[in-house]
């Protein structure tokens, strides 16, 4: 079957490279076309559109590139149409990735969602949207099914992508040594896959890390910039920049530093003591604590339904407040215990790896059952 697969950001990247991996082992005639990146383009298939190109964080920055991306969108809707796949399947990314189902669903294509929209978090209404232009919906964390239900929607849980990723991980026993960082206790600093993240969040990361010359901090690069992105946001530091590598970084990582996303989650799957860290642009604040309707902001949280990872937000991601949570993931030996005993609940919650090869059989069990 012909798949056509989008994904909009690094994240989905990783999720959609898996899912086609467990979509080549359950079709062996199965063919792609997308929108991704590097992980997606190594599993075969064509790369039409590299994310780097996409993704863009909050109401300014997306009105700022608004023509960027409705040209993007147009070579979406037109390259679906042209090759006519069997069936259409989305990953995360709503804001763009609904449009394309509103188009793929109206040119009388199968629709599927993987990593459902997290509409319950706020304007709850956008499901009937949903239900109208999505014929299957993926979701991967426990408690969004019983929400979906409510509304009558074709919903799965299969369970959560990133375990696949974390358990099919081999770590390099000789990273350290191979870039010479085995002489001080490693801290991850993962600044986020995205511009405005990195832009934001990785000068106040680096000045927390000047804080503690006696632990190396290293940064995780994203696989879409160049070295010399990092470095304009660096001011002259020398820390470690290191690309596709962001899995080993954590595996001997003592401590995080981590922009809110799914990273904090895959930081949790490696059982790091972490702290969450998020900036934007304040109207994006602003209107974020107006009309959210949850208590957290990030995965670890909302799963956990109480503080386990502490969020430092916009005015509270400052140097002082970051330095003292670091400090407790370094020397707080009942507080990095607490977090820790909450990972392993965690662990129970998310059950078993499986979601990519699970996603892969019903998607084909529906797009064959039309």
């Amino acid at each position: 079957m012909k798949y056509y697969l989008v994904a909009g950001e690094a994240s989905g990247d990783l999720h959609g490279a898996n899912l086609i991996k467990a979509l080549k082992e359950q079709d062996k005639e199965a063919d792609f076309r997308y929108f991704g990146g590097d992980l997606m383009q190594a599993q075969g298939g064509t790369l039409v559109q590299h994310y780097s190109t996409m993704a863009y964080m909050g109401f300014v920055e997306v009105a700022a590139n608004l023509r960027t991306i409705l040209r993007n969108m147009r070579a979406c809707k037109q390259d679906i149409a042209a090759w006519q796949p069997d069936v259409v399947i989305l990953i995360d990314f709503p804001g763009f990735n609904l449009k394309i189902a509103d188009f793929a669903k109206s040119a009388g294509l199968r629709v599927c969602f993987y990593i459902s929209p997290k509409v319950w978090a706020w304007n709850q209404k956008r499901v009937y949207k949903i239900k109208k232009v999505v014929d299957h919906l993926f979701c991967i964390l426990p408690f969004e099914v019983a929400f979906y239900k409510q509304f009558n929607m074709k919903v799965d849980y299969v369970g959560n992508p990133l375990l696949d990723a974390v358990s099919a991980f081999k770590a390099d026993e000789q990273f350290l040594v191979k870039n010479r960082l085995e002489a001080k206790k490693l801290v991850a600093l993962l600044p986020g896959s995205r511009k405005q993240e990195i832009s934001r969040l990785l000068p106040v990361m680096v000045k927390v890390a000047e804080l503690y010359p006696d632990y190396q901090f290293v940064v995780a690069g994203a696989p879409s910039f160049q070295p010399q992105y990092y470095e304009q946001y660096m001011a002259g530091s020398k820390l470690p920049v290191l690309f596709n590598a962001t899995y080993d970084i954590l595996y001997h990582a003592h401590a995080a530093i981590v922009a809110s996303g799914t990273a904090v989650l895959e930081t949790a799957l490696f059982n790091v003591p972490q702290v969450a860290v998020y900036k934007a642009n304040p109207i994006l604040i602003w209107a974020g604590r107006q009309f959210l309707k949850i208590k957290f902001i990030t995965l670890v949280n909302l799963i956990m339904d109480k503080l386990v990872v502490k969020e430092l937000i916009q005015e509270h991601c400052n140097v002082e407040s970051l330095s003292l949570e670091v400090d407790r993931l370094l020397h707080d030996g009942s507080y990095i215990d607490e977090q820790k005993a909450n990972y392993d609940k965690l662990d129970g919650l998310m059950g078993q790896p499986g979601a990519s090869a699970q996603t892969a059989e019903l998607i084909i069990k529906y797009t064959q059952n039309k």
